[in-house]
């Protein structure tokens, strides 16, 4: 079983933003910004891109919706979104809120939150998710 699958299982905390059957999103515990959220699928798979394209198709929809959230939540120029799936086995997608290209960038140092902020952050995200049309 991945960490992912544990957070999604509830067996590892951690900050909802948003959810359906098949996909969860919570908040990165290292974010790059304030709402830096991961999208991932509930089953395990290595690596997003050998999703069935269905299912890639599905995940792009709603990480769609996520991205939109948070750029509702935490006004921003762009969300930024990327695939890296190095470090965690199970297929994620980074958002990130961008003011400029250089906010994308994972070698800068990780901004750190408290837990108060934290749930502050994932409530604004899944206010705007749960209220788009």
């Amino acid at each position: 079983m991945t960490l992912f699958s544990k957070i999604i299982a509830g067996e590892i905390p951690s900050y909802r933003c948003a959810e359906d059957e098949r996909f969860y999103a919570f908040l990165d515990i290292n974010p790059l910004a304030q709402g830096h959220t991961l999208v991932v699928p509930k089953h395990e798979v290595d690596y997003l891109f050998d999703l069935p394209d269905e299912e890639l198709a599905a995940t792009a929809v709603f990480t769609k919706r996520v991205a939109r959230a948070i750029g509702k939540a935490f006004p921003c120029r762009k969300v930024g979104m990327a695939v890296l799936g190095l470090e965690v086995n199970h297929a994620h997608i980074h958002l990130v809120p961008l003011h400029s290209e250089g906010d994308l960038d994972f070698s800068k140092p990780k901004l750190q939150f408290t837990p108060e902020q934290q749930a502050e952050t994932a409530a604004r995200i899944l206010t705007a998710f749960e209220t788009q049309e």
